[in-house]
C-alpha cells in the first residue's frame, strides 16, 4: 500500500470555505480516484494550514494521485498546495 501525504495552506480567514472545498471538491475527487482505499483530512488549531493522508493501493495509483494533487485547487480557492509526497506504507496499528 501507498500513501499519498499532501499540505496545503489556507487562506487566513477563509476556512469554513476551505473546508466547503475540501468536502464538496477534494473529497469526491480522491474517492473517485482508481486504487483508493481510505484517506484523512486534518487542520491545524489556528487554521492556517491543513494536510490529507490519502491510501491507495498500488504504488501506480499512489503516483497518479501524486500528480492530480500537484495540479492544484481550482482558481481563487482558499487553499494553496504547499507539498504532495508518496509513501510505501511499512505499518498500520
Amino acid at each position: 500500500m501507498y500513501a499519498v501525504v499532501g499540505t496545503v495552506d489556507i487562506e487566513a480567514g477563509r476556512g469554513d470555505e476551505a473546508e466547503k472545498l475540501l468536502n464538496e471538491f477534494t473529497i469526491p475527487g480522491v474517492k473517485a480516484q482508481p486504487g483508493f482505499v481510505r484517506g484523512v483530512w486534518m487542520r491545524s488549531s489556528d487554521q492556517s494550514n491543513g494536510r490529507g493522508i490519502m491510501l491507495f493501493d498500488t504504488e501506480e495509483n499512489a503516483t497518479a494521485a501524486v500528480a492530480a494533487a500537484e495540479q492544484g485547487p481550482p482558481p481563487g480557492a482558499p487553499v494553496k498546495m504547499r507539498t504532495v509526497e508518496m509513501f510505501e506504507v511499512l505499518g498500520e496499528a
